[in-house]
């Protein structure tokens, strides 16, 4: 059985603001092997095409399907509601004008805003739950390591408070929901049954969130999570990547290639 690879972006194949090292090798890798391969980000801050646009400039060649939580929920929306609350960056918040309500909405969608954060953004979301709108969360990550700053607080952070005050849960578009994985498995072809390898570095999101639809999964040392991980996430983490000329030698050793 061909298996399938789900890569996540930020702190795997690019680190900060560059492209992770041995990124071209490892894309070429997947190319001459016929590795059927998704990339998959938890980042509220931008689409796929913007994704596309950061390898671009690097004049780096990116063939693979793309998804990220703000096509996600942009698809999300518009299936289900004619207007929102947006919390988000402005950039993103453009992608949903035409839902934009912050008077009445039909539900608060809530990504990256950063140090934006207040007492005054919580409580006006606290009131629109109250009132009966419904939460989306984009993601639910704990934190992130921000280039030049290291790291910081995530979304995920306020989203647990507010589902705290409110009495509500959010539905939760990106990692670790198992519709986010499906849909990229969808992406390329495969049945959500079907067996896959998680490429990432958040022991939570990534191989956590994978590890329970059934993935093999590879925890790559170049993002958030350093040495030693605790000993409850032993079981969940199937190999170990310094960097991505690691992980060539793992897909090499255990995953069937056309």
């Amino acid at each position: 059985m061909n298996q399938a690879l789900l890569i996540d972006l930020d702190g795997v194949l690019r680190i900060g603001i560059k492209p992770a090292p041995y990124l071209e090798e490892f894309l070429m890798f997947l190319s001459d092997s016929k590795i059927k391969a998704c990339i998959l980000s938890n980042s509220s801050l931008y689409s796929s095409e913007k994704v596309k646009k950061f390898f671009a400039e690097h004049s780096i060649q990116i063939n693979l399907p793309i998804i990220t939580t703000v096509d996600t929920a942009l698809n999300y929306v518009k299936r289900n509601y004619k207007n929102v609350a947006v919390y988000t960056t402005e950039e993103v918040k453009e992608l949903f004008s035409q839902f934009l309500n912050y008077s009445t909405p039909e539900a608060v969608l809530i990504g990256d805003i950063g140090k934006q954060w207040s007492y005054e953004i919580m409580q006006r979301i606290f009131i629109f739950l109250k009132n009966g709108a419904k939460l989306i969360a984009m993601h639910k990550n704990k934190f992130w390591n921000k280039p030049d700053e290291g790291l910081q607080l995530d979304a995920g952070t306020f989203i647990k408070g507010l589902e705290f005050a409110a009495d509500v849960k959010a539905k939760l578009l990106g990692k670790p929901s198992k519709i986010y994985f499906q849909a990229a498995l969808k992406l390329l072809d495969l049945k959500s049954t079907e067996k896959f390898f998680m490429l990432g570095d958040d022991l939570d999101t990534d191989i956590t969130g994978a590890k329970n639809i059934g993935a093999e999964t590879i925890l790559i040392y170049t993002g958030k999570t350093k040495k030693p991980i605790p000993m409850q996430y032993n079981k969940v983490v199937d190999y170990e990547a310094e960097n991505l000329k690691d992980v060539i030698s793992i897909l090499k050793d255990n995953i069937k290639v056309i």
